[in-house]
């Protein structure tokens, strides 16, 4: 993901606006893994993240003529990233909804040992890191939608408080004490079920074909090991881990790389006939 300046960043948003299309590409390319990194902790899985972030990447190049620099770049994607993944409802999770009491129920209740192996030849412990991987994201969705958004603004993103609660429509002060109580929520449940955190009778190694079943991991398709660049994959599988249930340490600063179908996305886009939409919005 390429990085600059706020004044090369106004200028390259000037040019892209102004019809420059390798300007517009620049411009986009610095965001994808933001708005991409955003959808996945909002919605759970890679397939669903992948076609929200097309729409909001969408969103903001039509919208980009109408950025004025009264904030950050960064915060103006936010504000329009948050806004649609609140609303959306296109997604797994809003079909099929969990709960912490439901959660927790399946981690207790789930027969592990009527299920036979679905590994498909894939080494267990290759799974048993996907799973690992994956748990973060499921145990969001958890969360009311208001309630995820202030837990990964804060934690993965560390939103400035006063920044987060202006895109959330709430004070400063009542985000942070909105997010204490949501880290603390997430890190007791994990806390009481999970044993590769806590005192827990979930491991992942266990539930390997019983993730597979429920579709929660594919032994053909490991969205989170493939997407996770090799040098920080070691700092993101242990994200579970970095967690104190009695301080704010819940660490969820890390990214993935987006996939290379959001840089095709906009590469298509760039080279069909909506280019002019740009600098008409």
């Amino acid at each position: 993901m390429n990085t600059f300046t706020n004044e090369e960043l106004l200028n390259l948003i000037q040019k892209a606006t102004a019809g420059d299309k390798p300007s517009l590409e620049a411009v986009m390319l610095s965001v994808q893994d933001l708005v991409f990194n955003l959808s996945l902790r909002m919605l759970g899985t890679f397939p669903d993240a992948e076609d929200a972030s097309q729409d909001i990447l969408l969103k903001i190049i039509t919208h980009l003529a109408s950025f004025k620099g009264e904030s950050s770049f960064s915060t103006w994607v936010f504000r329009i990233a948050v806004n649609h993944l609140k609303d959306y409802k296109k997604h797994m999770f809003a079909r099929l909804p969990l709960s912490f009491e439901f959660y927790g129920a399946d981690i207790e209740n789930a027969r592990l040992e009527d299920i036979p192996d679905l590994t498909q030849n894939v080494e267990r412990p290759i799974l048993a890191e996907e799973l690992k991987l994956s748990c973060t994201n499921v145990m969001l969705q958890c969360l009311d939608t208001e309630s995820r958004c202030i837990f990964i603004l804060g934690t993965m993103f560390q939103v400035d408080s006063r920044i987060a609660g202006e895109i959330l429509g709430i004070t400063p002060e009542a985000y942070r004490k909105r997010l204490s109580r949501v880290r603390k929520k997430m890190a007791d449940f994990l806390a009481e079920y999970c044993g590769e955190y806590g005192k827990g009778k979930c491991h992942c190694a266990d539930r390997v074909d019983y993730a597979i079943q429920s579709h929660r991991i594919h032994p053909t398709q490991l969205y989170f090991q493939t997407a996770v660049p090799a040098q920080v994959m070691h700092d993101v599988k242990e994200a579970m881990e970095e967690i104190d249930d009695l301080s704010q340490e819940f660490s969820f600063c890390k990214t993935y790389q987006s996939p290379e179908k959001l840089k095709q996305f906009i590469k298509e886009f760039l080279n069909g006939t909506s280019f002019s939409v740009v600098g008409n919005s």
